[in-house]
């Protein structure tokens, strides 16, 4: 009775799936693996109790006051400031007297303060070096709306009448403008995200190739696996690795808005975060072979820094556009291989994306994904079993003779 061949191509085409369950069971042993992603989870959750934090907290402004009529009119400046602003309150402190109202602005106490003009008609509003905005709209607005209503009951007039017609409505060219402190800061955490992930993985697949050469490691493995089901193997086993990462810290994010009951934060960058795995898919596959052959070029832990420095400036680049490029430029490279995948999920979550753009940034992260994979293939098997001094891309890209292994 044969023994059925655990070589040749048959096998071949099986022996990648052992080498990505053994990097996949490799790492999640890994103490760096389970800190780095508790890590990750803990700080987006905390990210997300901070924005609820300082979403609801109440930002109380504190005015001066030094008889009744102020103190009435910072109460209707609280209510006017509260209908635009739900976290606006304004609250009035007396004082005996206009100087020890002032005093209490200089020596901040108070943020301002609202007294009687010195000409003896009207009020005016005292600051240190300058009155907030809102304090000086919704105080302006309530002490303007009790004098003409005490006014107007003084001269018998009917002010309904006379301000028949006044009212001012509201229509909102941009009813999004109020989001963009959240979308600004979901579309850094996308990109700050994806630039720590694809990194630490990076680094981790990098090393793991190398320490596998400086071990002799490669050569038993060589023996019985095709070089480039080795290669399959730790790019499908680091994908899984930083894909179901990645949909946890999303899924976490996501139920961690319910939960603080951010729905409407949810409603606003909850499309943003399903693009954002689908780009992160499509970005990582086409990086770890790269990450495989700079492995593949160093032949000591020594040597990792030179060889994987393109790969780090590569991710770098788009981190650095993302947070410093004008708009223009951020739209032209997002669609380009791998800066698609940090800055589209970030422009996703800013606002409204033409549908052309997204698909060709989909359509040409998905060839560079075939390209880099394929020329990697090339890097990677002929130089996976070289050892020496570390190899320069010249000469790890020509080929060579089997006798030169």
């Amino acid at each position: 009775m044969s023994t059925p061949s655990t070589t040749g191509p048959a096998a071949g085409r099986g022996m990648w799936r052992v080498v990505a369950e053994r990097e996949v069971s490799t790492q999640v042993r890994s103490k760096a693996f389970l800190i780095q992603s508790g890590l990750l989870l803990v700080g987006l959750i905390g990210m997300v109790v901070l924005y609820t934090f300082l979403g609801d907290r109440e930002q109380t402004s504190t005015v001066g006051v030094v008889d009744e009529i102020s103190a009435t009119a910072v109460d209707e400046a609280s209510a006017i400031a509260r209908s635009t602003d739900d976290n606006a309150v304004l609250e009035a402190t007396r004082y005996d007297d206009v100087a020890a109202a002032e005093d209490a602005v200089l020596a901040g106490d108070v943020d301002a303060a609202l007294l009687p003009a010195a000409s003896g008609e009207g009020y005016e509003l005292v600051g240190e070096d300058g009155v907030s905005p809102t304090i000086t709209q919704s105080v302006t607005a309530a002490v303007s709306q009790l004098v003409t209503t005490a006014n107007a009951a003084e001269q018998d007039v009917d002010l309904a009448a006379l301000v028949s017609g006044a009212d001012v409505g509201q229509r909102l060219l941009d009813p999004d403008a109020d989001d963009a402190g959240l979308r600004q800061a979901a579309s850094f955490i996308f990109v700050l995200l994806f630039y720590v992930t694809a990194l630490t993985f990076g680094l981790t697949i990098a090393g793991s190739v190398t320490q596998e050469k400086e071990s002799r490691v490669v050569e038993i493995l060589a023996a019985s696996v095709p070089i480039r089901a080795l290669l399959w193997g730790k790019i499908a086993g680091a994908s899984v690795l930083a894909i179901g990462q990645t949909v946890v810290l999303a899924l976490a994010g996501v139920i961690g808005l319910v939960a603080t009951g951010n729905l409407d934060a949810l409603g606003v960058i909850g499309p943003a975060i399903g693009w954002y795995v689908v780009f992160f898919v499509l970005g990582f596959v086409t990086l770890a072979s790269l990450w495989s052959v700079a492995g593949a070029l160093a032949s000591r832990q020594q040597d990792l820094g030179g060889a994987t420095a393109p790969l780090q400036i590569l991710l770098f680049a788009p981190y650095l556009i993302a947070v410093t490029a004008g708009e223009g430029v951020r739209t032209v490279v997002s669609m380009l291989p791998v800066v698609s995948t940090m800055l589209m999920p970030a422009r996703l979550a800013e606002g409204d994306v033409p549908a052309w753009q997204l698909a060709v940034a989909i359509v040409v992260t998905l060839l560079a994904a075939v390209l880099f994979v394929r020329l990697g293939a090339r890097v990677y098997e002929n130089n996976l079993l070289r050892t020496g001094n570390r190899i320069s891309f010249r000469e790890a890209w020509a080929r060579r003779s089997p006798a030169d292994v």
